[in-house]
């Protein structure tokens, strides 16, 4: 006969239930935290991705009528005209974004604003003013160039393709076959 009370059994498995049931809620819980991370961090990655992309196009958009206009010979459209364009895409970016984007950000902005505002182009002494004029926006190419590579840096973003890794079968198939240079 065993030394064992008639209670001992059932006591031992209970407690081991309900060491498994805490471990599968700490368990639960550890992933819930981990998935709710995740989702904010893509979350994070995507607002900021989309108010970056939609200020690019619109100062692209804004370059792009300053040429049209500077090339058929006609004024630049007023700086209201051109703040309503971008504002709404700007104001995003200035909420969202970290020091060097918001400042690369704006370093265009006001590139933009001064080629629309009221001294351009006749604003500057001693200075032809459709060459002032198209020295400012032969800069705008520049200043964005450093907002892109603000954001790349801010969004981790590089380059270059991610290397592939070969897939499992070609792992396996190249561990078993002998290596047909050494042939």
């Amino acid at each position: 006969m065993s030394q064992i009370p008639w209670w001992g059994l059932p006591l031992v498995a209970v407690v081991f239930a309900l060491a498994g049931a805490a471990v599968a809620h700490l368990v639960a819980a550890r992933n819930k935290v981990l998935l709710t991370r995740e989702r904010r961090d893509r979350q994070w990655y995507e607002e900021r991705k989309d108010a970056y992309c939609r200020l690019m196009a619109a100062f692209d958009r804004a370059t792009h009528s300053l040429r049209a206009a500077y090339e058929a010979g006609e004024k630049p459209p007023p700086a209201l005209v051109y703040v309503d364009q971008v504002g709404p895409a700007l104001m995003p970016v200035r909420l969202l974004a970290s020091g060097p984007v918001r400042s690369a950000a704006l370093a265009v902005h006001l590139q933009l604003e001064r080629l629309h505002g009221e001294m351009n182009p006749a604003g500057v002494v001693g200075v032809h003013p459709h060459t002032h004029f198209r020295e400012l926006l032969a800069q705008v190419p520049l200043v964005m160039q450093q907002f892109e590579a603000a954001v790349r840096e801010e969004l981790g973003i590089v380059d270059t393709p991610p290397k592939s890794s070969p897939s499992l079968n070609g792992r396996a198939r190249s561990l078993s076959e002998p290596d047909r240079e050494r042939r």
